[in-house]
């Protein structure tokens, strides 16, 4: 009966050290790519039914301020609907079924809602933030993309 010499095992295990290391880098760029996708997809979502909700706030389908921005005046709106103006039975516009969670906030005890960046009509665009309505979102997730952007100018 033959076996195993030392060298051979040696060598099988540096072979299979050397494709393991090769693979953990692919493996995780593999896994970003997938984050970064689920967070075009989550900014596409929101920001789609903030200029749904601004468009009918102009076609007088959602009551609005005499100086109001016409965007929603907080990003829950999207999902708890607001009153269909021109509806006499008090029906509600429902634009989104729920808030999608940035992908890079990895807390499960955190609200989706909480987990976005706010800008509002008000601020610039060089420095987003927060006040009396909802103009954009943005990821607050530190670091770069793939393609060298911040997540935060997404």
């Amino acid at each position: 009966m033959r076996g195993f010499t030392l060298i051979e095992m040696v060598v099988t295990v540096a072979v299979v050290a050397v494709l393991a290391a090769m693979a953990v880098p692919v493996a995780e760029l593999t896994a970003q790519r997938a984050r970064e996708s689920e967070l075009r997809l989550a900014l596409r979502q929101i920001r789609g039914a903030i200029d749904d909700y601004k468009r009918l706030a102009d076609e007088g389908r959602i009551a609005r301020a005499a100086d109001g921005s016409g965007y929603p005046p907080r990003l829950a709106e999207l999902v708890h609907g607001v009153p269909d103006a021109r509806s006499a039975d008090g029906r509600r516009i429902y634009l989104l079924r729920r808030i999608p969670r940035d992908p890079f906030v990895t807390d499960p005890e955190i609200d989706p809602v909480d987990t976005w960046g706010l800008r509002s009509y008000a601020s610039p665009p060089d420095a987003p933030r927060a006040g009396a309505d909802v103009f954009d979102v943005h990821s607050r997730a530190p670091g770069r993309g793939l393609n060298g952007v911040p997540y935060q100018e997404w």
